[in-house]
């Protein structure tokens, strides 16, 4: 007799408390690997378990901190993990002591077959076009050549930051041409801040589909996507669709306010996808919105539509 196929939900909301810019993966050998923002912007934490429910109580170890002082000594941001050519991949956001604004791409690295075990060494920054504001790393393969799409401020262009696409040479090098893909112009992408960040890939059925969050960090903050043609040029920016409305937004039905920062996993029946992203349980927020501790790492099952393209839905009640 078969074994039955392992579960599928309902999941643990919020998965993780006070954890922003979430991002799990699960590897070839059946883990989970979790990491997030932390509230205090100082240090890089990693979870691990077998199930994505398991993560909730799995034991948070400290894998990188922020130096001291000089570089990659505040706004310790949006960490993804990643296991590339045989090694594993931090890409960070952070900036120097003296210039807590100037804020760029780092990466980390670790040869280590586990994660949670051997020594993460330093590769560097991520040199874009121009040294300008940057963030929001993610890595991703697709027809065989390695991308990096990441979030940064143009020079001479009103708005916050924008989406950039780039072929890579290494996990840590960016090579040839860096194009622009979506920039914040419709309303909803310009409240607070003109943001596009965060951007995640997921490529199903025929089509390459990039999620990135819009607006400023408060219950304004949405999910919108960009499509592309599996076949397309993805270094062509008329290769990408922008919908024109958001596809992930709050809900005062729910009490889930302002979510994004997302990424894509999938269940423990490896068919599933799942939707990562945060949120906070409530809509007012007193001060700065960066300065609020309540952004709590959520999932839930990714719907699909009759013509194959994803159903976000609502983020699900706690």
């Amino acid at each position: 007799m078969n074994p039955a196929p392992p579960a599928v939900g309902p999941y643990r909301n919020p998965l993780a408390g006070q954890r922003a810019d979430p991002h799990i993966t699960r590897h070839t050998d059946g883990r989970y690997y979790f990491t997030a923002t932390v509230p205090a912007y100082d240090r890089i934490v990693l979870r691990s378990s077998r199930t994505l429910n398991g993560l909730a109580t799995a034991e948070e170890s400290v894998i990188w901190s922020r130096h001291a002082d000089g570089d990659m000594a505040a706004h310790i941001w949006a960490p993804e993990l990643h296991h590339i050519d045989g090694a594993w991949y931090v890409h960070f956001a952070a900036a120097p002591a003296d210039d807590v604004w100037k804020i760029r791409i780092w990466v980390l690295e670790n040869v280590s077959a586990d994660p949670r075990q051997g020594t993460w060494t330093e590769k560097g920054q991520v040199l874009t076009a121009w040294d300008t504001f940057s963030l929001d790393a993610h890595p991703f393969t697709h027809g065989g050549e390695r991308y990096l799409a990441w979030a940064q401020h143009e020079p001479g262009q009103e708005n916050n930051t924008a989406l950039f696409l780039s072929r890579m040479a290494d996990p840590w090098t960016l090579t040839g041409p860096q194009v622009r893909i979506a920039a914040p112009e419709h309303d909803w992408e310009r409240v607070g801040f003109a943001v596009n960040e965060g951007p995640a890939v997921l490529q199903r059925n025929g089509r390459v589909f990039m999620t990135y969050s819009a607006s400023a960090t408060d219950a304004n903050y949405c999910v919108g996507l960009l499509t592309a043609g599996q076949g397309s040029d993805l270094m062509d920016p008329a290769s990408w669709a922008k919908s024109p409305q958001p596809v992930f937004t709050g809900s005062a039905e729910t009490g889930q306010y302002g979510p994004g920062h997302n990424c894509f996993t999938v269940a423990e029946d490896g068919l599933t996808d799942v939707l990562v992203y945060h949120a906070r349980p409530y809509e007012e927020i007193a001060g700065d919105p960066l300065d609020d501790p309540g952004r709590d790492t959520r999932v839930q099952p990714l719907g699909w539509r009759a013509d194959g393209t994803p159903d976000f839905g609502v983020p699900v009640r706690s």
